[in-house]
């Protein structure tokens, strides 16, 4: 099938990348950029510009009524252009900021796929985890505490028009957030490549990507300061990014958003729980696109390629648990009587449930929870 690939036009890509990003908002000729910061980057966020007024006051799962009073804030400045400096959270309400600063559309109108009408702001990305990939995705999302549901508006005018990729931004994160912004990483890489519209083109990036995740995770986790750990998993965050715009990802995603709306579980970590239950559901359906997958974590080539994926997916077990992220869903304060509900909101989550490799019923999602729940092992 034909694909689509909208590109940042400048990517940096390196230690001290955050000098480049001044250098660029001074060569645009920038006088007023509105800088949408992380608390902890808004420190950064000053070296970028002597007139930045910076706004940290988005944190993670930003809700709709709070990007309401950021938009409202940006447009009493008056920017020239729009920075994000943090996570996926930030960088996301930074787009969103500077496609609607200026513009007669609301956040409600723009809601969904290729509904956004435009962006006439400059858009400068800065991350500061290795995570989402948001700076160079045409995705973003945010938290509607109405409907209790995590909604998204993706178009070509969301992909900035340029990002910064410092790895040396990631060694102050802690461990926790290592942990689940890199498995974050992993999963978008590992849907876009085991997904119904998976691309050549796309599979390279996937493929390189959990490479560079599940060879350094955990040195990134145990050595925070340990620069080339960082710097594969900032690449791997990028390459997880690049598959967001053309394939996106699947039930992983799907499933996890119930668990950040319902209970605020940070999104990376939602996922690292989900995703080997929901590997072991998909295994049957794509054995050897899975195979794949476990030889790029790092398992032994089996004498089938059924074989191979699970052995993958014990490889991810043993990856997990050195992360020693938590992966009971009972440990976390979630009743297991909330699992048909949590399934069905993670079901109706339709975007991303149709490029899953097995459709899935309320029954299978159900079990998925339940297992997930007691956390347990089936590789």
């Amino acid at each position: 099938m034909p694909l689509t690939i909208h590109q940042v036009p400048k990517l940096v890509f390196g230690i001290d990348a955050l000098s480049s990003a001044g250098e660029y908002l001074r060569a645009l000729g920038i006088r007023r950029p509105f800088v949408v910061a992380a608390q902890s980057s808004a420190g950064h966020a000053q070296r970028l510009h002597p007139n930045a007024h910076v706004d940290s006051s988005t944190r993670n799962e930003p809700s709709v009524a709070h990007f309401s009073r950021l938009l409202d804030a940006a447009r009493a400045y008056g920017p020239d252009a729009v920075v994000g400096i943090g996570g996926g959270s930030v960088l996301d309400a930074a787009k969103l900021v500077a496609a609607l600063c200026g513009r007669a559309q609301t956040l409600a109108e723009a809601w969904g796929i290729g509904n956004l009408a435009g962006r006439h702001l400059p858009l400068i990305c800065i991350p500061t985890t290795s995570g989402t990939g948001s700076e160079v995705s045409p995705n973003a999302i945010l938290l509607d505490e109405e409907s209790q549901s995590k909604k998204a508006v993706i178009s070509a005018h969301l992909v900035p028009d340029a990002a910064f990729l410092d790895p040396a931004l990631t060694v102050t994160l802690p461990a926790p957030v290592t942990a689940a912004t890199g498995l974050d990483a992993l999963t978008h890489c590992i849907e876009a490549y085991a997904n119904n519209f998976a691309h050549p083109l796309v599979d390279t990036w996937a493929l390189d990507g959990i490479r560079h995740t599940a060879r350094h995770l955990v040195t990134a986790v145990r050595e925070p300061e340990n620069i080339e750990a960082r710097t594969s998993l900032m690449l791997g965050s990028l390459y997880g990014g690049l598959c967001l715009g053309p394939v996106n990802t699947a039930a992983v995603h799907a499933l996890s958003y119930p668990l950040g709306t319902r209970h605020h579980i940070p999104h990376g970590h939602a996922n690292a729980i989900l995703l080997p239950h929901v590997l072991r559901f998909n295994l049957p359906a794509a054995p050897a696109r899975y195979a794949a997958v476990a030889l790029a974590l790092g398992a032994e080539q089996q004498s089938t390629a059924e074989a191979t994926a699970a052995a993958g997916i014990g490889r991810l077990w043993a990856l997990i648990a050195e992360t020693q992220l938590e992966m009971r869903l009972s440990a976390l304060r979630i009743a297991e009587s909330e699992i048909p509900a949590l399934a069905a909101e993670g079901l109706a989550i339709t975007r991303l449930m149709r490029n899953n490799v097995r459709s899935m019923t309320q029954q299978d999602a159900e079990l998925i929870y339940r297992a997930a729940f007691v956390g347990r092992r089936e590789d």
